[in-house]
């Protein structure tokens, strides 16, 4: 049995995400398709995609 909130609570369904580049683990970077990092197209930077915040959000020190 499903609660009633969750009704509401939750999308119906996920969006379809696209990621536009890949890890590459010798590297230790998201790259693009072409090999660039993915931290070098400003599209990308604009929306923030490439940057991690977890650090300041749990540590004092960062």
């Amino acid at each position: 049995m499903r609660p009633f909130t969750l009704n509401y609570a939750l999308p119906s369904s996920l969006p379809t995400v696209v990621t536009p580049y890949r890890f590459d683990e010798s590297l230790q970077l998201n790259v693009l398709p072409d090999g660039r990092p993915a931290v070098s197209d400003p599209d990308l930077l604009a929306v923030g995609t490439t940057a991690s915040t977890a650090g300041s959000k749990t540590h004092f020190d960062d």
